[in-house]
C-alpha cells in the first residue's frame, strides 16, 4: 500500500531549549535553508514529507498550540503586510497556503510521552501505513533523492516496517535508539533483531554489535519510520495497561514488539540528520544546515 499520510509529534514542552521555549515552540525556532531563506523547523519537516510524495500531514501538538500552528500553515498574512512583501514573498506565501491544505493538526492533550503522542493520530492514520518524522530534527540528502524518499522507496521494496538508520560511534549512543540485525545488503539494508532506547556502550558492545561495523560504531535511528498500523496495537496496550518507561509511554518498546510481530528492516540513509532540540546542536544547525 502506498504512503500517503506522514505523522509529526510536536507536543513537546522543549525543556532542552528553556527559556527560549517559553515564548517560542522548538518546532517554531527558524533555520535558513540552502536558499537562504528563514522558515521555521516544522516547516523544513514537512517539506521534507512532502518531497517524498507524501500527500497529507499531520502535526501533533499540545491543544493550548493548535491555534498557534493552524494560523502559520492556513492564516494569509493581513493585507496590510502582505502589501509591503517583496513579489517573490507574496507568491511565497500562497506557497505557503497550498502547503497548509494539506496538513492535519491533531492534539495531545495530555503530554505523556512520544510513544502517546503517535498513538494521538490513531484515528487520523486510519489503517493505513505512514512516515513518522521527529518535530525537532531536519535533513539534507546526499543523493538526488531525499531522505524521506529514499525509507519510502525502501517500504515499497520490502513491504515491512522501516527504521532509518545512521552510523554513531559508541561514545555518543547514549542519546539515541540503537538497532542490530543481519546484513540483506551490506551498509544498506539490515533485517533488524533488535532495537534498544539510548543503551549504555557496554550493553550495546555486548548486544548490539553488527557484523562488519567497526568495533565501536554501532547503527542509530536516523529519526524516519515508516509504520504498519500494527503500531497502534501496541501503543494502545501500553497505554491501557499503564506500561511506561521513565514515566512515560515510549515508541521503541512498541516498536521491538512490532518488529517481533511482523518484522523489520533497517535502512542506511544516505544523508545527515540534524538536531534542533538542543542549544548547541541547534547552533551548529544554523551553520551546517544552510551551508552544506
Amino acid at each position: 500500500m502506498k504512503v500517503r499520510k506522514a505523522v509529526i509529534p510536536a507536543a513537546g514542552f522543549g525543556t532542552r531549549l528553556f527559556p527560549a521555549t517559553k515564548v517560542v515552540k522548538k518546532e517554531l525556532f527558524p533555520i535558513i535553508d540552502q536558499d537562504g531563506r528563514a522558515k521555521p523547523v516544522i516547516m523544513a519537516i514537512v517539506e521534507e514529507a512532502i518531497s517524498g510524495g507524501i500527500e497529507e500531514v499531520g502535526i501533533v501538538v499540545q491543544k493550548g498550540d493548535r491555534t498557534l500552528f493552524e494560523d502559520f500553515f492556513k492564516t494569509p498574512p493581513p493585507p496590510e503586510l502582505s502589501a509591503k512583501l517583496s513579489p517573490q514573498n507574496q507568491e511565497y506565501s500562497q506557497y505557503l497556503q497550498d502547503l497548509g491544505s494539506r496538513i492535519t493538526i491533531l492534539t495531545q492533550d495530555e503530554q505523556e510521552g512520544y510513544g502517546h503522542a503517535v498513538f494521538c493520530a490513531k484515528e487520523w492514520v486510519k489503517e493505513q501505513p505512514f512516515l513518522l518524522m521527529l518535530g525537532d530534527h531536519v535533513y539534507l540528502s546526499d543523493t538526488a533523492h531525499s531522505c524521506a524518499s529514499q525509507v519510502l522507496n525502501a517500504y515499497e521494496q520490502v513491504n515491512q516496517s522501516v527504521v532509518s538508520l545512521t552510523t554513531m560511534p559508541a561514545e555518543t549512543i547514549y542519546k539515541a535508539g540503537c538497532v542490530t540485525g543481519v546484513w540483506q545488503e551490506l551498509n544498506s539494508i539490515l533485517s533488524v533483531t533488535q532495537l534498544s532506547e539510548k543503551p549504555d556502550i557496554e550493553y550495546a558492545r555486548q548486544h548490539l554489535r553488527v557484523a562488519g561495523m567497526a568495533e565501536d560504531q554501532f547503527l542509530c535511528i536516523f529519526g524516519l519510520y515508516v509504520l504498519t498500523p500494527k503500531i497502534f496495537d501496541f501503543l494502545q496496550e501500553h497505554i491501557s495497561n499503564n506500561i511506561r518507561e521513565k514515566g512515560e509511554f515510549q515508541l521503541t518498546s512498541c516498536l521491538d514488539e512490532l518488529r517481533q510481530d511482523e518484522g523489520m528492516t533497517g535502512y542506511v540513509v544516505k544523508g545527515r540528520c540534524f538536531d534542533t532540540g538542543l542549544p548547541d546542536a541547534y547552533r551548529q544547525t544554523m551553520i551546517d544546515f544552510r551551508n552544506v
